[in-house]
């Protein structure tokens, strides 16, 4: 009698659960799309930075991000500079809207690391929150949840709060930045182009 009621209470949560997990439809993803393809369009353009970390101190440098094309995704190109201008770090993120999912993901490349520094994003109360991993190939990876926030079409704050034991413990603010805008939007030229006839 136990195992005949389990298996009338699975069958009647069945279709609740499928319902849960059914995948969005075309209709609500391109709802999703409209609202949400543009949450990063504020950070297109060119940028100047100053930061303060609590590992390395003081720094500065530019940040620069294009959109792709129709697509909506967006590359940027973050580089910490010294003071004649050379670069001490650069990293390059792709970050693109999944609507079947909800959210941004992103993916964030510098020397040597491959494609393993993954996170996501989420538009909350006009800040940018960003779950993302870091250092993921090495031995002793890293968990970073991001905030832009104060967005201004010639500003915007951000802050980095960093774990290295898997999300246990956190440092708040390990990283901060303040950004202000030195150029407009850009158009990302193709790559590939029409021959002429």
């Amino acid at each position: 009698m136990r195992i005949t009621a389990l298996l009338v209470t699975a069958m009647l949560l069945a279709p609740a659960v499928r319902a849960q997990t059914a995948p969005p439809s075309r209709e609500q993803q391109l709802a999703r799309w409209n609202a949400h393809h543009g949450d990063f369009d504020y950070l297109l353009g060119d940028w100047a930075f100053t930061s303060r970390s609590k590992q390395y101190g003081l720094g500065r440098g530019f940040w620069s991000a294009r959109l792709l094309d129709v697509s909506g995704a967006v590359l940027d190109e973050y580089r910490v500079t010294g003071d004649s201008g050379e670069t001490y770090y650069a990293s390059y993120t792709l970050r693109a809207y999944n609507a079947a999912a909800d959210e941004w993901e992103l993916v964030t490349v510098d020397s040597g690391t491959g494609l393993r520094n993954i996170g996501t994003g989420h538009l909350v109360n006009g800040e940018m929150h960003i779950e993302q991993t870091f250092a993921a190939t090495s031995p002793a990876p890293e968990r970073w949840r991001i905030r832009y926030y104060d967005i201004r079409p010639d500003r915007f704050s951000w802050a980095a709060d960093r774990s290295t034991d898997g999300g246990r413990t956190w440092t708040a603010n390990f990283l901060t930045i303040e950004a202000r805008r030195i150029g407009p939007p850009r158009e990302f030229a193709p790559l590939a182009r029409p021959r002429e006839p």
